[in-house]
């Protein structure tokens, strides 16, 4: 077993543990009240003498600090936060062999984040590139328009993405009767094409899906 610290040393790092706990909330206070005084030295003798004056002028002091501290947090979150990430997306983009794996994932989280996966509304089974080989696709759009008034047909937009890398990939218009509908969510396909396979999204034990219902012929 580890030797145990002696009582001694104990007290002393829980002692300076403590304190260095305590130094950002003693310094802000300490900032706080310093700002809050220089503001109260504005106000003249002769005002503060009358009684309730100085009490007033010391809590208008103490509200215009508060919004100035949120201001200036707000600036340096909108404002400096976004300044610095420019900088360090450019800075990353400049560095040989970094900047493609970079770029590649920037595409990967774009296309993937919460904006990009909301083009998507469902997982897919279809035919392709080939009958009897099934890719995995996302629907963008069950209502394709033109493409649906010139098939004179009922045809889903499928976006069907590349592996490893899904920021490319194909754009078909499939009948509908040949889309195989998945259970799976979007994020679970994702993970599914990312992977190449590898994250499988796990089926409830005991059960099968669903066989798939053959084509009409046309």
């Amino acid at each position: 077993m580890p030797d145990q610290p002696s009582r001694p040393a104990a007290f002393r790092h829980a002692f300076f543990t403590g304190l260095l706990l305590l130094a950002p909330l003693v310094v802000t206070v300490w900032a706080f009240l310093k700002i809050v005084g220089f503001f109260g030295s504005v106000l003249p003798d002769s005002l503060r003498d009358k009684p309730g004056v100085g009490l007033l002028w010391d809590m208008l002091a103490t509200a215009v600090m508060v919004l100035l501290i949120a201001l200036l947090g707000w600036l340096s979150h909108y404002v400096l936060g976004k300044y610095l990430l420019r900088v360090g997306d450019r800075f990353i983009r400049e560095i040989p062999g970094v900047s493609a794996v970079y770029n590649t994932v920037k595409q990967i989280v774009a296309t993937f984040g919460p904006q990009g996966r909301s083009a998507f509304s469902k997982v897919v089974l279809i035919e392709f590139p080939r009958a009897g080989v099934w890719s995995v696709g996302f629907v963008t759009n069950q209502s394709p328009g033109e493409a649906g008034a010139v098939l004179a047909a009922e045809v889903w937009a499928v976006f069907v993405p590349t592996t490893p890398n899904p920021t490319s990939g194909f754009l078909l218009f499939v009948s509908r009767r040949e889309v195989r509908e998945l259970e799976m969510s979007v994020g679970d396909g994702m993970k599914l094409i990312i992977s190449g396979g590898a994250v499988v999204p796990p089926w409830p034990a005991g059960e099968k899906p669903p066989m798939p219902v053959p084509a009409a012929p046309p």
